[in-house]
């Protein structure tokens, strides 16, 4: 999808500013919100490349003016009411009384007692879970081949940035075969595919003003690549 979210390679936004000692959490309902997509997710009730997809479809003026947290909710709020799982009018009906009775959220019940579920949200964030799919597929590049990204523009979500779409480079390392986020994020299927590390030259990228010692390193997957002409 070509949309605001990508914002990778855009020029103009003024300087990045690190924030000294920044913590894990700004705010403490971002807790609440880390807590709240792990237990989704860990359900299955929907996957990365979905959520992905839900943040980009935020109104332009929205995402830019939320913040990094608000992207989830709203992501988590989305995807929520597509499956079901809650309606808008229920949704707008807890907002009202929260606003209107905020001593509600202090007042609600936590539990400390152990839960079949707490014990797999922490397995789920102290483990790794294989997503290295086995196909037996030959992948098409091995490293040193050098490539192309197609310069093409999906209508839904993808993990090829627009900046590096019609650029040469070379593979740099290939990674086995993962899921196809084109697919996996519009219940088509996970559809795996070969990833693999590409190493473009910075000036190949940003032209003459780069430096010229400089590259960057984007995992791409198979599709997303076609040997350099």
């Amino acid at each position: 999808m070509n949309g605001i979210h990508d914002m990778g390679g855009m020029q103009g936004a003024g300087p990045i500013v690190p924030e000294i000692d920044e913590p894990v959490f700004h705010e403490e309902w971002e807790k609440h919100v880390f807590a709240i997509d792990t237990a989704i997710s860990c359900q299955g009730l929907y996957n990365t490349d979905e959520f992905r997809h839900a943040i980009e479809r935020m109104n332009w003026r929205e995402y830019l003016e939320s913040s990094y947290y608000e992207h989830w909710l709203a992501a988590i709020e989305t995807l929520l009411r597509e499956k079901g799982i809650i309606s808008t009018e229920e949704l707008e009906t807890r907002v009202k009384h929260v606003k209107e009775h905020p001593e509600a959220i202090a007042n609600f019940p936590i539990s400390n007692s152990p839960s079949q579920l707490a014990v797999r949200l922490e397995k789920l964030i102290r483990g790794r879970r294989p997503i290295r799919r086995v196909t037996g597929q030959t992948p098409r590049f091995k490293p040193g081949d050098a490539v192309a990204a197609r310069n093409i523009h999906p209508v839904g979500h993808t993990r090829l940035p627009r900046y590096i779409r019609g650029k040469r480079g070379a593979i740099e390392k290939a990674h086995g075969s993962f899921a196809l986020p084109d697919t996996n994020a519009h219940g088509l299927g996970k559809n795996p595919e070969p990833l693999y590390t590409v190493k473009f030259a910075a000036r190949e990228v940003w032209g003459e003003q780069a430096a010229a010692r400089d590259s960057i390193y984007v995992d791409l997957w198979e599709s997303y690549l076609e040997p350099a002409s």
